[in-house]
């Protein structure tokens, strides 16, 4: 049996990253009739990140909320590959140049191998994001993707 745990994988977050990031989702899902979904695996099976997490994107059916305005934070831990793939009701709100420095600050913390707390970041800044173009409506809201991560392979 000790031999077993001597080869277990190791997780590609630790627990506690695992929990600020989820509250980091609750929190902001509780802003917004957006939903924020993340996605981490060990490597990219695409040559491009975007490709990837356009791919898990439809794959989890995020394209199917409301108001087309759900958001996924891609990160490919070893292959140290991430993207952010909008919905078209938030990205057509936006532009390319929001996502763009999302990803940006997203870097800054990983660059420091602070995973946790640049994925925990970056999903709050895209739920004030989301927030001030879709707002919380407690009559009509329900949280309609889960908010726990995503783990790949």
């Amino acid at each position: 049996m000790a031999l077993l745990s001597m080869f277990a994988k190791k997780p590609l977050l630790a627990e506690e990253d695992k929990s600020i990031i989820v509250d980091a989702i609750r929190s902001s899902e509780k802003k917004t009739s957006g939903e924020i979904r993340v996605y981490v695996e060990s490597h990219c099976k695409f040559v491009n990140s975007l490709d990837r997490a356009a791919e898990v994107f439809y794959l989890l059916q995020m394209d199917k909320t409301e108001f087309r305005n759900a958001v996924l934070v891609y990160v490919a831990i070893k292959d140290q590959q991430l993207a952010l793939f909008a919905d078209e009701g938030i990205y057509k709100k936006t532009g390319a140049g929001y996502w763009n420095k999302a990803v940006a600050a997203m870097l800054q913390h990983f660059n420091k191998n602070n995973y946790g707390k640049g994925i925990a970041h970056v999903v709050v800044e895209i739920g004030d994001t989301l927030q001030s173009y879709f707002p919380y409506n407690s009559e009509t809201d329900k949280n309609e993707l889960p908010d726990d991560i995503v783990f790949g392979r």
